[in-house]
Protein backbone atom coordinates (compact mmCIF):
# COMPACT_ATOMS: atom_id res chain seq x y z
CA UNK A 1 0.00 0.00 0.00
CA UNK A 2 1.36 3.31 -0.91
CA UNK A 3 2.12 5.80 1.78
CA UNK A 4 0.57 9.51 1.54
CA UNK A 5 3.82 11.31 0.75
CA UNK A 6 4.78 8.75 -2.45
CA UNK A 7 0.61 9.30 -3.39
CA UNK A 8 0.95 13.29 -3.56
CA UNK A 9 4.63 12.95 -5.23
CA UNK A 10 3.20 10.64 -7.72
CA UNK A 11 -0.35 13.19 -8.12
CA UNK A 12 2.39 16.01 -8.80
CA UNK A 13 4.52 14.00 -11.22
CA UNK A 14 1.65 13.21 -13.16
CA UNK A 15 0.98 16.76 -14.49
CA UNK A 16 4.48 17.43 -15.23
CA UNK A 17 6.02 16.82 -18.54
CA UNK A 18 9.59 14.96 -18.73
CA UNK A 19 11.76 17.97 -18.74
CA UNK A 20 9.79 19.14 -15.95
CA UNK A 21 10.29 16.25 -13.94
CA UNK A 22 14.06 15.99 -14.64
CA UNK A 23 14.54 19.54 -13.39
CA UNK A 24 12.69 19.13 -10.29
CA UNK A 25 14.81 16.07 -9.80
CA UNK A 26 18.19 17.73 -10.32
CA UNK A 27 16.57 21.10 -7.77
CA UNK A 28 16.08 18.26 -5.08
CA UNK A 29 18.74 16.36 -5.84
CA UNK A 30 20.99 19.87 -5.50
CA UNK A 31 18.88 21.40 -2.33
CA UNK A 32 19.87 17.52 -0.83
CA UNK A 33 23.09 17.73 -1.31
CA UNK A 34 23.28 21.58 0.00
CA UNK A 35 21.19 20.29 3.20
CA UNK A 36 23.77 17.26 3.80
CA UNK A 37 27.03 19.79 3.32
CA UNK A 38 25.48 21.93 6.03
CA UNK A 39 24.38 19.32 8.56
CA UNK A 40 27.61 17.49 8.10
CA UNK A 41 29.59 20.91 8.45
CA UNK A 42 27.60 21.70 11.98
CA UNK A 43 29.45 20.62 15.10
CA UNK A 44 26.15 19.59 16.70
CA UNK A 45 24.91 16.40 16.31
CA UNK A 46 21.19 15.90 14.16
CA UNK A 47 19.58 12.65 13.98
CA UNK A 48 16.60 11.37 12.91
CA UNK A 49 15.25 8.02 14.12
CA UNK A 50 12.02 6.13 12.98
CA UNK A 51 8.70 4.35 15.02
CA UNK A 52 11.34 1.45 16.17
CA UNK A 53 14.45 4.15 17.64
CA UNK A 54 16.53 3.17 14.69
CA UNK A 55 18.82 5.41 12.89
CA UNK A 56 17.42 6.94 9.38
CA UNK A 57 19.78 9.72 9.31
CA UNK A 58 22.94 10.98 11.68
CA UNK A 59 25.30 13.88 10.27
CA UNK A 60 28.87 13.69 11.28
CA UNK A 61 28.43 16.06 14.39
CA UNK A 62 26.67 12.99 15.59
CA UNK A 63 29.08 10.15 14.67
CA UNK A 64 31.77 12.24 16.35
CA UNK A 65 29.54 12.36 19.65
CA UNK A 66 28.23 9.23 20.14
CA UNK A 67 31.26 7.13 18.63
CA UNK A 68 29.39 6.06 14.99
CA UNK A 69 30.61 4.77 11.95
CA UNK A 70 29.37 7.16 9.29
CA UNK A 71 29.14 4.19 6.60
CA UNK A 72 27.30 1.69 9.01
CA UNK A 73 25.00 4.36 11.30
CA UNK A 74 21.62 4.12 9.07
CA UNK A 75 19.28 1.27 10.37
CA UNK A 76 21.18 0.93 13.74
CA UNK A 77 19.11 0.71 16.50
CA UNK A 78 19.30 4.16 18.97
CA UNK A 79 19.69 2.44 22.04
CA UNK A 80 22.83 0.47 21.34
CA UNK A 81 24.20 4.38 21.77
CA UNK A 82 21.82 5.95 24.49
CA UNK A 83 20.65 2.78 26.44
CA UNK A 84 18.87 5.04 29.53
CA UNK A 85 15.81 5.89 27.10
CA UNK A 86 13.10 3.46 25.62
CA UNK A 87 12.83 4.66 22.09
CA UNK A 88 10.12 2.18 21.08
CA UNK A 89 8.02 3.55 24.22
CA UNK A 90 8.92 7.02 22.64
CA UNK A 91 6.37 8.16 20.13
CA UNK A 92 3.22 6.63 22.45
CA UNK A 93 4.59 9.28 25.25
CA UNK A 94 1.85 12.19 26.25
CA UNK A 95 2.78 16.15 25.93
CA UNK A 96 3.39 16.29 29.19
CA UNK A 97 5.95 13.58 29.18
CA UNK A 98 7.27 14.75 25.52
CA UNK A 99 7.94 17.87 27.55
CA UNK A 100 10.09 16.41 30.58
CA UNK A 101 12.34 14.84 27.53
CA UNK A 102 12.44 17.64 25.23
CA UNK A 103 15.82 19.22 26.99
CA UNK A 104 17.93 16.69 28.93
CA UNK A 105 21.39 15.99 29.69
CA UNK A 106 23.27 12.97 29.35
CA UNK A 107 26.44 11.80 30.18
CA UNK A 108 28.27 9.04 28.02
CA UNK A 109 31.53 7.24 28.21
CA UNK A 110 32.36 6.24 24.83
CA UNK A 111 33.89 7.34 22.57
CA UNK A 112 35.36 9.67 24.76
CA UNK A 113 33.68 11.24 28.56
CA UNK A 114 31.56 13.79 27.70
CA UNK A 115 28.21 15.60 28.93
CA UNK A 116 25.86 16.39 25.56
CA UNK A 117 22.57 18.43 25.79
CA UNK A 118 20.17 16.41 24.07
CA UNK A 119 16.99 17.93 22.42
CA UNK A 120 14.07 15.80 21.30
CA UNK A 121 10.87 16.16 19.18
CA UNK A 122 8.33 14.29 17.18
CA UNK A 123 8.76 13.75 13.33
CA UNK A 124 6.71 12.87 10.53
CA UNK A 125 8.32 10.35 8.79
CA UNK A 126 8.37 11.36 4.83
CA UNK A 127 8.96 8.24 3.18
CA UNK A 128 5.99 6.09 5.01
CA UNK A 129 4.12 8.74 7.52
CA UNK A 130 4.97 7.21 10.00
CA UNK A 131 6.21 9.04 13.50
CA UNK A 132 9.63 9.69 14.01
CA UNK A 133 12.40 11.58 16.17
CA UNK A 134 14.74 14.15 15.60
CA UNK A 135 17.80 14.50 18.17
CA UNK A 136 19.93 17.62 18.47
CA UNK A 137 23.06 16.90 20.11
CA UNK A 138 25.29 19.68 21.83
CA UNK A 139 28.69 19.23 23.73
CA UNK A 140 28.41 20.97 27.01
CA UNK A 141 31.63 19.25 28.91
CA UNK A 142 33.36 22.30 28.48
CA UNK A 143 31.07 24.43 29.96
CA UNK A 144 30.46 21.92 33.08
CA UNK A 145 33.85 21.79 33.18
CA UNK A 146 34.02 25.46 33.93
CA UNK A 147 31.06 25.78 36.35
CA UNK A 148 32.51 23.36 38.02
CA UNK A 149 35.59 25.16 38.21
CA UNK A 150 33.97 28.15 39.23
CA UNK A 151 32.17 25.94 42.51
CA UNK A 152 35.73 24.48 43.64
CA UNK A 153 37.09 28.05 43.16
CA UNK A 154 34.00 29.60 45.43
CA UNK A 155 34.66 26.51 47.48
CA UNK A 156 38.51 27.31 48.13
CA UNK A 157 37.95 30.46 48.93
CA UNK A 158 35.43 29.76 51.71
CA UNK A 159 38.05 26.96 53.04
CA UNK A 160 40.75 29.34 53.18
CA UNK A 161 39.39 32.29 54.69
CA UNK A 162 38.14 29.98 57.53
CA UNK A 163 41.69 28.32 57.96
CA UNK A 164 43.34 31.87 57.97
CA UNK A 165 40.71 32.75 60.71
CA UNK A 166 41.12 29.61 63.02
CA UNK A 167 44.66 30.36 62.43
CA UNK A 168 44.35 33.90 63.17
CA UNK A 169 42.33 32.90 66.37
CA UNK A 170 45.39 30.21 67.77
CA UNK A 171 47.83 33.39 67.31
CA UNK A 172 46.05 35.25 69.83
CA UNK A 173 46.60 32.77 72.55
CA UNK A 174 49.93 32.33 71.56
CA UNK A 175 50.63 35.89 72.09
CA UNK A 176 48.98 35.96 75.03
CA UNK A 177 51.58 33.16 76.30
CA UNK A 178 54.22 34.87 74.93
CA UNK A 179 53.85 37.59 77.58
CA UNK A 180 53.34 35.63 80.71
CA UNK A 181 56.67 33.58 79.92
CA UNK A 182 58.51 37.42 79.66
CA UNK A 183 56.59 38.08 83.22
CA UNK A 184 57.49 35.10 84.68
CA UNK A 185 61.05 35.60 83.38
CA UNK A 186 61.08 38.94 84.84
CA UNK A 187 60.00 37.49 88.32
CA UNK A 188 63.13 34.36 88.08
CA UNK A 189 65.03 37.15 88.16
CA UNK A 190 64.49 38.07 91.59
CA UNK A 191 64.66 34.33 92.85
CA UNK A 192 68.43 32.87 93.95
CA UNK A 193 70.43 31.74 91.21
CA UNK A 194 70.21 28.00 92.77
CA UNK A 195 66.32 27.99 92.40
CA UNK A 196 66.43 29.37 88.87
CA UNK A 197 68.33 26.88 86.96
CA UNK A 198 65.87 24.28 85.69
CA UNK A 199 62.78 27.16 86.04
CA UNK A 200 64.82 29.13 83.16
CA UNK A 201 65.78 25.86 81.49
CA UNK A 202 61.78 24.92 81.16
CA UNK A 203 60.77 28.68 80.44
CA UNK A 204 63.41 28.22 77.79
CA UNK A 205 61.72 25.31 76.17
CA UNK A 206 58.08 26.93 76.16
CA UNK A 207 59.49 30.19 74.75
CA UNK A 208 60.85 28.18 72.00
CA UNK A 209 57.86 26.07 71.04
CA UNK A 210 55.87 29.18 71.22
CA UNK A 211 57.79 30.90 68.48
CA UNK A 212 58.17 27.59 66.74
CA UNK A 213 54.16 27.43 66.28
CA UNK A 214 54.70 31.10 65.36
CA UNK A 215 56.65 30.79 62.76
CA UNK A 216 54.55 27.87 61.38
CA UNK A 217 51.10 29.74 62.06
CA UNK A 218 52.88 32.73 59.56
CA UNK A 219 54.40 30.32 56.77
CA UNK A 220 50.90 28.56 56.84
CA UNK A 221 49.16 32.38 56.47
CA UNK A 222 51.62 33.12 53.46
CA UNK A 223 50.72 29.82 51.73
CA UNK A 224 47.11 30.14 51.96
CA UNK A 225 46.28 33.76 51.45
CA UNK A 226 45.79 34.18 47.66
CA UNK A 227 48.71 36.33 46.26
CA UNK A 228 50.04 37.14 42.61
CA UNK A 229 52.80 35.09 41.91
CA UNK A 230 56.37 37.19 42.19
CA UNK A 231 57.83 35.45 38.36
CA UNK A 232 61.36 35.30 38.21
CA UNK A 233 63.54 32.36 35.94
CA UNK A 234 64.36 29.51 38.33
CA UNK A 235 65.92 26.02 38.17
CA UNK A 236 63.90 23.62 39.67
CA UNK A 237 66.60 21.05 40.67
CA UNK A 238 67.99 23.95 43.04
CA UNK A 239 64.42 24.80 44.64
CA UNK A 240 64.19 21.01 45.50
CA UNK A 241 68.00 20.66 46.64
CA UNK A 242 66.72 24.16 48.79
CA UNK A 243 63.55 22.51 49.98
CA UNK A 244 65.06 19.12 50.74
CA UNK A 245 67.88 20.86 53.22
CA UNK A 246 65.08 21.93 54.92
CA UNK A 247 63.17 18.66 55.32
CA UNK A 248 66.82 17.14 56.33
CA UNK A 249 66.53 16.88 60.06
CA UNK A 250 62.78 14.30 59.18
CA UNK A 251 64.21 12.95 56.14
CA UNK A 252 66.83 11.36 58.62
CA UNK A 253 64.76 10.47 61.70
CA UNK A 254 62.53 8.88 59.17
CA UNK A 255 65.63 6.81 57.77
CA UNK A 256 64.22 8.01 54.40
CA UNK A 257 66.23 7.36 51.21
CA UNK A 258 66.38 10.63 48.45
CA UNK A 259 67.32 9.49 45.52
CA UNK A 260 67.39 12.83 43.05
CA UNK A 261 67.91 12.48 39.19
CA UNK A 262 67.97 16.17 37.68
CA UNK A 263 69.58 16.32 34.09
CA UNK A 264 72.20 18.79 33.14
CA UNK A 265 70.06 20.74 30.14
CA UNK A 266 66.66 21.23 31.89
CA UNK A 267 65.25 24.03 31.06
CA UNK A 268 64.82 26.75 33.46
CA UNK A 269 60.78 27.56 35.07
CA UNK A 270 58.99 30.93 35.34
CA UNK A 271 57.49 30.61 38.57
CA UNK A 272 57.54 31.85 42.30
CA UNK A 273 60.49 30.73 44.07
CA UNK A 274 58.82 31.01 47.60
CA UNK A 275 55.40 29.75 46.54
CA UNK A 276 57.30 26.64 44.67
CA UNK A 277 59.21 26.06 47.27
CA UNK A 278 56.51 26.07 49.49
CA UNK A 279 54.72 23.07 47.03
CA UNK A 280 57.41 21.44 47.08
CA UNK A 281 57.78 21.16 50.85
CA UNK A 282 54.02 20.09 51.16
CA UNK A 283 54.52 17.17 48.43
CA UNK A 284 57.44 15.78 50.37
CA UNK A 285 56.36 16.10 53.50
CA UNK A 286 52.94 14.24 52.73
CA UNK A 287 55.18 11.66 50.96
CA UNK A 288 57.73 11.47 54.12
CA UNK A 289 54.28 10.72 56.48
CA UNK A 290 52.78 8.12 54.41
CA UNK A 291 56.18 5.81 54.15
CA UNK A 292 56.55 5.94 57.84
CA UNK A 293 59.93 4.70 59.05
CA UNK A 294 61.74 4.19 55.37
CA UNK A 295 61.25 3.86 52.40
CA UNK A 296 62.19 5.48 49.16
CA UNK A 297 61.45 9.31 47.18
CA UNK A 298 62.43 9.57 44.08
CA UNK A 299 62.67 12.64 42.33
CA UNK A 300 63.04 13.56 38.45
CA UNK A 301 61.92 16.32 36.10
CA UNK A 302 60.57 15.78 32.58
CA UNK A 303 60.57 18.30 30.09
CA UNK A 304 57.21 19.04 28.19
CA UNK A 305 56.69 20.89 25.00
CA UNK A 306 55.93 24.40 26.98
CA UNK A 307 56.15 23.19 30.50
CA UNK A 308 59.06 21.96 33.12
CA UNK A 309 57.81 19.21 35.57
CA UNK A 310 59.09 17.61 38.89
CA UNK A 311 57.82 13.96 39.39
CA UNK A 312 57.59 12.92 43.35
CA UNK A 313 57.82 9.45 43.51
CA UNK A 314 57.30 7.64 46.95
CA UNK A 315 57.43 3.85 48.04
CA UNK A 316 54.33 4.27 50.65
CA UNK A 317 51.11 1.89 50.56
CA UNK A 318 49.69 4.65 47.66
CA UNK A 319 46.24 6.36 47.54
CA UNK A 320 42.96 4.27 48.12
CA UNK A 321 40.65 4.96 44.72
CA UNK A 322 37.76 6.16 46.61
CA UNK A 323 40.06 8.80 47.97
CA UNK A 324 41.56 10.17 44.87
CA UNK A 325 38.80 12.01 43.68
CA UNK A 326 38.79 14.12 47.35
CA UNK A 327 42.89 14.51 47.48
CA UNK A 328 42.75 18.45 46.83
CA UNK A 329 39.31 19.12 48.98
CA UNK A 330 40.03 20.91 52.37
CA UNK A 331 40.18 18.81 55.02
CA UNK A 332 40.22 15.56 53.64
CA UNK A 333 43.20 13.71 54.02
CA UNK A 334 44.27 10.12 54.01
CA UNK A 335 46.14 10.51 56.97
CA UNK A 336 44.37 10.19 60.69
CA UNK A 337 46.03 13.04 62.07
CA UNK A 338 46.18 15.54 58.37
CA UNK A 339 44.01 18.39 58.21
CA UNK A 340 43.98 18.19 54.16
CA UNK A 341 45.23 21.34 53.42
CA UNK A 342 48.57 20.47 52.25
CA UNK A 343 47.67 19.29 48.61
CA UNK A 344 45.06 21.70 48.42
CA UNK A 345 47.51 24.54 48.57
CA UNK A 346 50.03 22.78 46.37
CA UNK A 347 47.17 22.47 43.28
CA UNK A 348 46.16 26.58 43.97
CA UNK A 349 49.65 27.51 43.57
CA UNK A 350 50.31 25.36 40.56
CA UNK A 351 46.80 26.80 38.92
CA UNK A 352 48.38 30.56 39.88
CA UNK A 353 51.40 29.30 37.88
CA UNK A 354 49.39 28.04 34.38
CA UNK A 355 50.59 24.75 35.55
CA UNK A 356 49.27 21.26 36.17
CA UNK A 357 49.31 18.63 38.59
CA UNK A 358 49.05 15.09 38.07
CA UNK A 359 48.82 12.19 40.63
CA UNK A 360 48.85 8.58 40.26
CA UNK A 361 48.59 5.31 42.74
CA UNK A 362 50.98 2.89 42.03
CA UNK A 363 50.83 -0.57 43.19
CA UNK A 364 53.30 0.88 45.46
CA UNK A 365 53.67 4.22 46.37
CA UNK A 366 52.45 7.57 44.68
CA UNK A 367 53.86 9.55 42.02
CA UNK A 368 52.96 13.15 41.41
CA UNK A 369 54.07 15.35 38.79
CA UNK A 370 54.25 19.36 39.23
CA UNK A 371 54.48 20.91 35.85
CA UNK A 372 55.37 24.83 35.55
CA UNK A 373 55.87 27.04 32.43
CA UNK A 374 59.29 26.38 31.18
CA UNK A 375 61.03 29.99 30.94
CA UNK A 376 62.31 29.80 27.34
CA UNK A 377 58.49 29.14 26.09
CA UNK A 378 56.91 31.96 27.85
CA UNK A 379 56.42 34.08 24.58
CA UNK A 380 55.15 32.38 21.41
CA UNK A 381 55.05 33.67 18.16
CA UNK A 382 51.53 33.01 16.31
CA UNK A 383 51.25 33.39 13.04
CA UNK A 384 50.33 36.59 11.63
CA UNK A 385 46.56 37.48 10.34
CA UNK A 386 46.33 37.30 6.60
CA UNK A 387 46.78 40.87 5.15
CA UNK A 388 43.37 41.88 3.24
CA UNK A 389 43.58 42.19 -0.77
CA UNK A 390 43.89 45.64 -1.54
CA UNK A 391 41.27 47.62 -2.57
CA UNK A 392 40.80 47.92 -6.25
CA UNK A 393 41.53 51.67 -7.71
CA UNK A 394 38.33 53.04 -10.14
Amino acid sequence: MKSAFWNKLIERLDKLDSGSVQAQFLRLASERGLLETIFHALREGILMLDAEGRVLYANRGACRLLGMDETTATGQPMKRYIREIEWDRLLRLDETEWARLANREIEITHPEHRFLAMYLAPLENPTDGRPGVVMILRDVTQERHRAAEVVESERLNAILMLAAGVAHEIGNPLNSLAIHLQLMDRDLRKLPAEQVANLRESLDVARGEIQRLDHILAQFLKAIRPSLPNFARHSLPELVAATLQTLDAEIHDRKVVVDVDAPTDLPSAWVDEGQVRQAFFNVIRNALQAMGGGGVLRISFVTLDRLVGVVFQDSGPGIPPEQMTQLFEGFRSTKRTGHGMGLMIVQRIVRDHGGTVLVDSLPAGTRIQLNFPRDDQRIRLLAAPAEPAPEAVP
